[in-house]
């Protein structure tokens, strides 16, 4: 087993026509929000946002989640999933992860969501793949361009940690590795930039939800354009 690591949209396409499967990781918060509502049973489509995901949600019946600073209703905010139906059916937008996840709907690579919660659960999901490529989201600077980030960076080393814990002959590239040690000398996720962000913007528990690590042995992966349990 080979396991690469590449960041953002270019990263996923890059490793796209390379791996066998693809580990998106968003832990603040799209893979965290997405491993929360799945738990619940919910079905989840990654989506862009405007107005075609308002017309994809009328097409398939689906509820098409908020602005997480409306704090009404289902948003990205995984304290608002916590308490979804079992047989919800969720448009989930935002500018990094889900907007990587739908542009790979159509890529014909598998690709799971990944965070902190469910890293051995993904690590024990992908032991049958051969070649595994993981995308760390990152964030955005104000002028669109990607800026990495510590907490997508340890969940993308956490999953690694955990595939070279099952098998230790597991050959990492250098970004992976250095992703795993990183996630060895794990930090709180309020210490950095993206947790203090949404921390001050009275979002600590979402935070909080995200910091957990392995609490669940859910695995979405992406089935006919929408996250579903494995």
């Amino acid at each position: 087993m080979s396991v690469s690591l590449e960041w953002g949209p270019m990263g996923a396409k890059v490793l796209a026509e390379m791996a066998d499967v693809l580990v998106l990781v968003d832990v603040l918060s799209f893979s965290t929000a997405v491993t929360v509502a799945v738990e619940r049973g919910a079905k989840v489509w990654p989506h862009t946002g405007g107005e075609e995901a308002q017309l994809l949600a009328r097409q398939i019946d689906a509820e098409l989640a908020g602005n997480r600073s409306s704090h009404e209703g289902p948003t990205l905010s995984p304290a608002s999933l916590v308490g979804l139906d079992a047989d919800a059916r969720l448009i989930l937008p935002s500018p990094n992860g889900s907007s990587i996840a739908h542009a790979a709907v159509n890529g014909g690579v598998p690709v799971v969501a990944a965070c902190l919660r469910n890293a051995a659960a993904v690590a024990r999901y992908l032991r049958d793949f051969e070649r595994i490529g993981l995308v760390p989201a990152g964030e955005r600077w104000g002028d669109g361009s990607l800026r990495p980030a510590y907490e997508d960076w340890v969940g993308a080393g956490a999953v690694g940690d955990r595939l070279r814990g099952q098998d230790p002959s597991v050959q990492l590239t250098p970004e992976a590795e250095a992703a795993v040690l990183a996630f060895r000398a794990l930090r709180p996720l309020p210490e950095c930039t993206s947790g203090r962000e949404l921390v001050e913007k009275g979002f600590e528990e979402d935070v909080a939800l995200a910091g957990e690590l392995d609490v669940t042995d859910v695995v979405p992966v992406l089935v006919e354009g929408r996250f579903v349990r494995a």
